[in-house]
């Protein structure tokens, strides 16, 4: 049965393209949202952006007949804006503002509910107008076109119980042949089923089906960095796999996401010279915030919001080891790689039109960035360059995003089945007993 689904004014500046993903159902846009877009389009920002792909799509839609009276989309569906009326506002009950933005679009939908003779939904992702909506008698429904079930999420890791004699061939051959279903570059423990305490480590090779050892950072470690638990060794080994374009990491606080991220990266570019420059980036929230609001030069403006990212970059570059000690004598500092130009730290606001060879990208709290936002900067990546996606599901500052329609999480999911991206949830904090006991209790 054919629906009539009401579109919000979030729904559309969150992903300009879902007119057409209702399949052969009846769209709505109230003429409310159609103001609203217009106050958004000239900002410099995402949304800004979205704002203008909305305004062009209905635009070329006119060309099809008036959008008052309906437009047929190809999907088969109907698009029209609806003008708001004052009889619509009559009906709304006495507690609410006839005057609020989101109070007539429900208006919209309440009386397009009792005239028409098919189900009709609101659709927004603002929670308070579904509450709304339900106190009214109307259905409501959040955006889900691009949501994954966080509980469902790949973590990148399994175990397979094996015998003796097989875990001997895999250290004795470098490699084991292993049938099952197994992701591309997923993280396996290997478990002797006679002795659940003996284990090996290695990684799927989908090309000839295959578990192969990981890759054994050198004994000084990685930029002096060494892992700590099971989940960073794997990490480690997607970090530096240079076949391996895209890596995520997702993780609590504290469990050493951005530091083996920029310790792999630095190790990269600095030791082993795989690529020209590392660049370490995370969004200035909401992507595209004007820097203006801070004093000083475009470094000082940056500073605050960087901050996390120098002082995982003073902990490596300053030489401490896993107890915290610093030997003795000069290190570089930040500063230094900065000025030989192997070191690049920025805001994403300015990434859009770039094109990006030969570096190892790192954009950190990737939990904080839209699906559509995560693709603009994946197609940013040039010949020969690694992205690494690090974040929190749990610590979201977005308030458009969640942990299940975030951009990270959506990336884990759709790439999971790509031979160049490899993914590890990180579960243990190792930042220190007081991070991961408030991690784990608060």
């Amino acid at each position: 049965m054919k629906k009539t689904y009401v579109l919000d004014t979030n729904v559309l500046l969150h992903d300009p393209m879902a007119l057409f993903r209702f399949e052969d159902n009846d769209l709505v846009i109230p003429i409310t949202v159609i103001e609203e877009i217009d106050r958004f389009k000239k900002d410099l920002n995402e949304r800004g952006r979205n704002a203008r792909q909305i305004s062009r799509l209905l635009d070329g839609f006119r060309s099809k007949g008036h959008l008052i009276e309906g437009i047929t989309l190809d999907h088969g569906g109907k698009l029209r804006v609806v003008m708001l009326e004052k009889a619509f506002l009559e009906q709304l009950p006495s507690g609410l503002i006839a005057n609020a933005n989101d109070n007539a679009i429900l208006a919209v939908a309440l009386a397009l509910q009792q005239q028409n003779g098919q189900p009709t939904i609101l659709v927004t992702k603002d929670t308070n107008l579904r509450i709304k909506a339900d106190a009214t008698g109307l259905s409501a429904e959040d955006y889900e076109s691009d949501k994954i079930d966080f509980s469902e999420l790949y973590s990148g890791t399994a175990e397979v119980y094996l015998s003796p004699d097989q875990l001997q061939a895999f250290r004795r051959d470098g490699g084991l042949d292993l049938s099952g279903e197994f992701f591309p570059n997923q993280a396996l423990t290997l478990i002797d089923e006679t002795n659940l305490s003996h284990t090996l480590l290695g990684r799927y090779r989908v090309s000839d089906r295959r578990v192969v050892p990981l890759i054994q950072p050198p004994k000084m470690g990685i930029s002096r960095i060494h892992a700590r638990n099971r989940e960073q060794q794997f990490a480690l080994d997607l970090l530096l796999d240079d076949n391996i374009q895209l890596v995520t990491l997702v993780g609590k606080a504290g469990t050493g996401k951005t530091l083996l991220a920029v310790a792999a990266g630095l190790h990269k570019v600095a030791d082993e010279r795989q690529f020209s420059r590392l660049l370490v980036s995370r969004p200035i929230f909401p992507m595209g915030r004007d820097l203006g609001f801070l004093p000083g030069d475009l470094q000082e403006k940056l500073a605050p919001w960087m901050q996390p990212i120098i002082d995982n970059l003073d902990f490596i570059l300053g030489g401490a080891n896993n107890n915290g000690d610093r030997p003795a004598g000069k290190h570089q500092n930040y500063q230094d790689l900065m000025s030989m130009n192997l070191l690049q730290i920025e805001p994403l606001t300015y990434i859009r039109g770039r094109s990006i060879p030969r570096q190892f990208m790192i954009v950190d709290e990737a939990q904080n960035l839209t699906p559509h936002e995560i693709k603009t900067i994946l197609t940013r990546a040039g010949e020969g360059t690694k992205i690494v996606l690090t974040g929190d599901a749990y610590q979201i500052d977005n308030p458009y995003v969640d942990a299940s329609s975030n951009g990270l999480t959506y990336v884990v999911e759709k790439f999971k089945n790509e031979a160049i991206a490899g993914h590890i949830t990180l579960e243990r904090g190792e930042r220190s007993p007081l991070a991961e006991l408030s991690a784990n209790l608060l």
